[in-house]
């Protein structure tokens, strides 16, 4: 079973955002060009372009897939313990 842990370091929390919204910008960027060489030798229609201000279709897979991927890392970091650095013993000094 998921344990979530009870406080969440803001600084984790805004790393998967990031994380999240990259991945998920990439991710569109390897879809948009597999669909666009897939359309090119099958000579279809498929109107995914990574021009997303004029085909919605893409926006709404660039959208899919950013959210899909915030939500993958968000919960990748909730359910993960923060690690614990140990604390460091001096080590004694020998004497001559």
């Amino acid at each position: 079973m998921v344990q979530i842990t009870a406080k969440q370091d803001p600084l984790r929390l805004s790393a998967a955002v990031i994380l999240g919204i990259v991945t998920g910008s990439i991710l569109f960027l390897i879809i948009a060009l597999v669909i666009g060489a897939f359309n090119d030798m099958t000579h279809m229609n498929i109107s995914v372009t990574t021009n997303v201000a004029e085909n919605i279709f893409s926006l709404v897979l660039l959208v899919i897939l950013i959210v899909g991927c915030v939500a993958g890392f968000w919960w990748k970091v909730v359910t993960t313990p923060p690690s614990e650095s140990k604390p460091v013993e001096p080590v004694p000094e020998q004497e001559d």
